[in-house]
């Protein structure tokens, strides 16, 4: 998921910085659009592939309706 885009972000920069790809696309389930603009503005070169972009983050930066926060519903902290 792109929710905040920051983590999108860095892994992208991360990328970038250990190889030297001739593409680059990020590729996930649901984004958020306040996710979409900062990989954008961040890596404006990269292609965003989603199936869906919801709504909006609310204040603790999960997506709307969404899914919540992964980590926690994988780890099951929530």
């Amino acid at each position: 998921m792109l929710a905040t885009g920051g983590s999108g972000a860095a892994a992208v920069g991360h990328v970038k910085a250990i190889a030297a790809p001739t593409s680059i696309a990020f590729v996930c389930v649901v984004a958020a659009p306040e996710g979409v603009e900062r990989l954008r503005a961040k890596h404006p070169d990269v292609p965003i592939v989603t199936a869906a972009v919801d709504r909006q983050l609310n204040d603790a930066g999960f997506i709307l309706p969404g899914l919540g926060d992964f980590g926690d519903r994988l780890h099951g902290t929530a």
